[in-house]
């Protein structure tokens, strides 16, 4: 029979449930942050538990190299569905060798974390360059994104190190939760901005008079230093897809 193991979506949530497959030796396990419905399956909510995450945590840390681990905690920020499994199978065929096998891209797991990895690693260089912030009233500079994969914790540290000097939050629309800097840390904030969302009076009411004149010589830079003769259109979407464009000062 299959076990179906449900957990609240937190890496160590994801770990909890590792512990919970070892703990009680279960064979074909399927772990989903949904309720998943199958027939002869037999489901399991897992409850959240430091002290078990950490024992699982720590033994895997044991089993892999640095880069293998970042490339593992990034292939569950993808959020892409089923990748918990694959995680598993990562874990699985690193506990059973005895001498370290997490570079081994032979193997299907290990490939397959590798190039989710990749993908949202990438993601997380384009969101480093494409956020673009505007002043509030209350002078904080502030800025929407829309990534695909839940890459805030990942940027967390560059927009720090870069804008010391001033408070910022970053917001992403579509996980509804944000990064805010306050000139001594950055903390996560949950937010819903859904009800203001394309509200013009809204935002004159937040963003500072002057922000509007900054995104115009801003957009006028970026028309000056663009030269026709040598656009490449199917580069320049290549580099800064569409889905990206509608939180591009320049692009508006």
């Amino acid at each position: 029979m299959r076990h179906i193991l449900i957990y609240d979506g937190t890496y160590e949530g994801f770990f909890s449930a590792v512990f919970k497959i070892y703990q009680e030796k279960l064979g074909e396990v399927l772990i989903t942050r949904k309720n998943v419905h199958l027939l002869f399956t037999h489901s399991k909510s897992i409850e959240t538990c430091t002290q078990h995450a950490s024992r699982v945590y720590n033994a895997f840390h044991k089993k892999v190299s640095k880069t293998s681990l970042n490339n593992f905690s990034a292939a569950f920020l993808s959020e892409l569905e089923g990748i918990e499994n694959s995680m598993l199978d990562f874990m699985q065929y690193v506990f059973s060798n005895k001498s370290p096998v997490d570079t081994n891209f032979a193997n299907e797991h290990i490939l397959r974390i590798a190039q989710v990895s990749k993908m949202v690693n990438r993601e997380k260089h384009r969101m480093e360059a494409f956020t673009r912030f505007q002043l509030t009233k209350e002078a904080i500079y502030f800025a929407t994104i829309e990534p695909d994969f839940n890459v805030l914790p990942l940027i967390a540290s560059h927009f720090t190190r870069r804008y010391a000097d001033q408070k910022w939050i970053i917001y992403d629309v579509k996980r509804k939760f944000g990064l805010y800097y306050d000139l001594s840390k950055t903390e996560i904030v949950e937010i819903d901005f859904s009800d203001f969302a394309g509200d013009e009076n809204t935002a004159k009411e937040i963003f500072d008079p002057s922000e509007e004149q900054y995104q115009q010589l801003w957009k006028i830079y970026f028309k000056n230093v663009n030269i026709p003769s040598r656009r490449n259109m199917r580069l320049h979407l290549r580099h800064v897809p569409r889905r990206y464009w509608k939180y591009l000062t320049e692009k508006q």
